[in-house]
């Protein structure tokens, strides 16, 4: 069994790794230095010492995590604690079209992500009325937003992460179905596609790759529905087009939710505010003892993340004026199925996992509502987000999100100074499992293998989002597309699930080249664990195909 000298809860090498290469610095040697010098940046004099501690143990023991902003800087100078920042395309002018950029180099250099709605722009081919000209659509836009986030690579190893929606009775709808159909675009002087490239090279530059896309969905849409049983072109379009290659995904926001089109790069944050901003952290299911210790954490990470509202630097003005009116708390969870796992239950919402979704609704608000009367704040407009969790689930060695195990072993690419590299992982939850409560790993329900159940994925996530009041950032693994999928079928599912639904993402296999997890045989990564390899690929750069020289990305 691994043995950390970092932090005695991490369960693996991989977990340690995560730990030093980003967020390990000065002042911040070990997991528990972090931890308290995080929670005194964040309560200071605001919060009694013994509250402080008890939440400080929390975070040591691994059962609430703060979002990766917060441990980035826990300690530094500059405390840029929120994650992303959600923009609008507010006003179909050129200013609008200059003043986006300018908020969105802000943001993305400060180290958050981005999410942007361009559904105001008019469409492709539209006269300017003002200059005679014709306009060029937002989907022109969008790239260079995509751009602008090549360009911020933050720490030469943190790629930029941008989100974009659009309507789905925009004129130009069906040309943002289809831009990141890579296999589609061939490249010049070569025989080849940027497709064929990327699977080769993930750092290979293409249209919109540092960019997640969705449609989204209003009222209008889901009424007519239920009114005709059609969902229409435009929503069998996106479900051809997420099965075949993960993208666009789908934002639904119906009835007094219509306005709150705005997301995060991950979704799970929703506003109708421009400028709004995301503060994220989650609870650890996984290691949490009992129901009245989950209020107990409850209680004080909601306390964390309203302090956070207070002491966060934000990148421009009007940041600070949107969070100062919602002042939006995005509490969340992870290692839901690690918990069901512990107790022996399927991978479904039972009885006593509404209980304790109903206590993290519950506690969430109210003692988030007290607190911001006790500390003469805004009440905040919203409480819970559940984000995906990626680099701090693998930190504390559970289950990311809502999400299942992907599987009981499989390889982690990650890019490292400029270098793409991977280590072999057996997922920490299944060994734990393995070794206290002697369970199979191989037994355990993992994302490949609902990808042939999709229903039940959708069915958990629904369950799940009737507790969150913003949304939850999920995506379900699906088989590679082929012509024998029941496409018909899925798409009825999917719709019939809409009303109960934030947004909904899928991951085909092998849709997208470079993908970052890829399954492996247990005992072949058993017997690697702790080394790091570099990726052994041949790596075609645009720049040398053209010429150019090196791109420098």
């Amino acid at each position: 069994m691994f043995k950390s000298n970092m932090n005695p809860m991490f369960r693996s090498a991989f977990s340690e790794t995560i730990f030093q290469n980003k967020y390990a610095h000065e002042n911040c040697e070990t997991w528990a230095d972090l931890c308290r010098t995080l929670v005194t940046d964040v309560m200071g004099d605001r919060v009694s010492q013994d509250r402080q501690d008890q939440l400080v143990q929390y975070m040591t023991d691994l059962k609430f995590i703060p979002g990766g902003r917060y441990l980035y800087y826990a300690g530094r100078p500059k405390k840029f604690f929120n994650n992303c920042f959600l923009l609008r395309a507010e006003e179909d002018t050129r200013e609008d079209w200059a003043n986006l950029s300018w908020k969105s180099e802000l943001c993305l250099s400060s180290g958050g992500g981005i999410g942007v709605d361009y559904s105001v722009y008019r469409p492709s081919g539209a006269v300017l009325h003002g200059t005679g000209g014709i306009a060029s659509g937002p989907l022109p836009k969008m790239q260079m937003i995509n751009e602008l986030g090549r360009a911020v690579m933050q720490g030469g190893s943190r790629r930029s992460a941008i989100y974009a929606s659009l309507n789905w009775k925009h004129s130009d709808i069906f040309k943002f179905l289809n831009m990141k159909n890579w296999y589609d675009m061939p490249v010049a002087g070569t025989d080849t596609t940027i497709g064929h490239i990327k699977e080769k090279d993930f750092s290979f530059p293409a249209p919109m790759d540092f960019t997640n896309i969705s449609v989204n969905y209003d009222t209008d849409w889901i009424e007519n529905y239920w009114e005709t049983g059609d969902p229409g072109d435009t929503f069998r379009e996106n479900v051809l087009q997420a099965l075949k290659t993960g993208e666009p995904g789908f934002s639904f926001n119906f009835w007094d939710k219509e306005k709150e089109t705005l997301r995060n790069a991950c979704t799970e944050v929703s506003s109708a505010d421009d400028s709004d901003v995301c503060n994220l952290g989650s609870i650890n299911m996984g290691r949490v003892e009992s129901l009245d210790e989950f209020k107990d954490i409850v209680d004080l990470s909601t306390l964390f993340l309203l302090c956070g509202t207070i002491v966060a630097k934000l990148p421009y003005k009007k940041v600070a004026e949107v969070r100062e009116k919602n002042r939006r708390l995005g509490l969340g969870l992870m290692g839901i199925h690690e918990w069901l796992i512990k107790r022996g239950q399927k991978y479904e919402v039972g009885p006593e996992l509404h209980k304790w979704l109903r206590v993290y609704q519950s506690v969430s608000t109210d003692v988030g509502t007290s607190y911001a009367d006790a500390l003469d704040l805004s009440r905040p407009v919203a409480f819970r987000a559940i984000a995906p969790t990626g680099s701090i689930g693998i930190l504390a060695g559970t289950t990311t999100g809502i999400e299942p195990m992907f599987a009981a072993a499989y390889k982690r690419r990650y890019l490292r100074g400029g270098r793409w590299k991977y280590q072999y992982v057996v997922d920490s939850v299944a060994q734990e499992m393995k070794d206290t409560y002697d369970v199979d790993p191989n037994s355990i329900d993992s994302a490949l293998d609902l990808a042939s159940d999709p229903v039940r994925r959708i069915k958990f996530q629904a369950d799940v989002q009737d507790y969150v009041d913003m949304s939850i950032s999920s995506t379900i693994n699906l088989p590679e597309y082929s012509e024998s999928f029941d496409t018909e079928g899925f798409t009825d599912a999917l719709a019939s699930h809409a009303h109960r639904l934030r947004g909904f993402t899928c991951y085909p296999n092998g849709s997208r080249g470079g993908q970052p997890l890829v399954r492996v045989d247990y005992d072949e990564a058993k017997d690697k664990l702790g080394e790091e390899f570099e990726e052994s690929i041949e790596a075609m750069d645009i720049c040398d195909l053209t010429g150019a020289g090196s791109c420098g990305v």
